[in-house]
């Protein structure tokens, strides 16, 4: 079975973030995407909380190879755990590419998964800071944000 691992912090989850499960779930048996935790980075929302969002979105694109977990600990070692054959990752840019070939190297040194790479298309734009600085500001963020996850972060 051929199983992927998507991981971020997913605060909040876009519609990026989709695109990239979305391609995913058609070349994968099974998607698992986990919010983890980044020590540099102070959540704005809860975890537990997204992770319903996303779960919630997943059953309204009829995505239903999809699970979602919360995890504690290094992604590689977690991914090891669940039996995943690569790690996917959402490529906007070079600059992206450049950070993800750092992780992708030392995710396969330290776990033998190697990373697939899916290009963010029309949405190379979108990213979590964004809109998190749009949701602070009271801005709409309907375009960028799939309906579950405005639901239940209640704006």
């Amino acid at each position: 079975m051929k199983i992927c691992f998507y991981a971020g912090s997913f605060d909040p989850f876009t519609i990026g973030h989709l695109h990239v499960v979305r391609n995913a779930s058609m070349i994968y048996d099974k998607v698992i995407i986990g919010i983890g935790t980044n020590e540099e980075k102070t959540r704005t929302f809860d975890k537990n909380i997204m992770r319903e969002a996303i779960l919630e979105t997943m059953v309204q694109e009829n995505l239903l190879n999809v699970e979602v977990v919360v995890y504690e600990g290094y992604t590689a070692d977690i991914a090891k755990k669940l039996g995943v054959t690569h790690f996917i990752r959402g490529i906007r840019d070079g600059k992206d590419y450049e950070y993800e070939k750092i992780v992708a190297n030392y995710n396969l040194e330290h776990s033998g998964i190697r990373t697939l790479y899916i290009g963010a298309e029309e949405y190379e734009k979108i990213n979590s800071t964004y809109v998190r600085g749009l949701i602070c500001e009271g801005k709409k963020v309907d375009s960028y944000i799939p309906v579950s996850v405005k639901k239940l972060i209640r704006m």
